[in-house]
């Protein structure tokens, strides 16, 4: 699986097992979504193993920013709030991070 593809997978599996939690605590959810939320993360961490990647650490730095964008989406698509043009600019700048992060040269160790 391409790194991109297991990052947009993982911050899906995320936000969507986070949310499982806010739903029980906060919108009076029953308990019982705890179960598929944890789930969800259990999801997210596996894959995230799989973006290519020699160092764990880097691999988590550069998911941040698609994480930062899926949360965005998530806010606009379930939860009815779209994102003004400071959560844009800030997106922005968290990809281009990652995208550094992921993309720039390395020199051996």
């Amino acid at each position: 699986m391409p790194t991109l593809a297991a990052y947009i997978c993982a911050a899906l599996a995320e936000i969507a097992g986070c949310f499982a939690f806010w739903a029980w605590l906060r919108l009076d959810k029953p308990i019982w979504w705890i179960g598929p939320g944890m789930a969800s993360l259990a999801l997210f961490a596996f894959l995230l193993t799989l973006a290519d990647s020699a160092a764990a650490g880097r691999a988590y730095a550069a998911y941040g920013g698609i994480y930062i964008a899926a949360s965005l989406a998530w806010l606009w698509a379930v939860e009815g709030v779209r994102p003004d043009r400071w959560d844009l600019i800030g997106v922005s700048l968290c990809l281009l991070g990652a995208l550094i992060i992921v993309a720039g040269p390395r020199t051996p160790v």
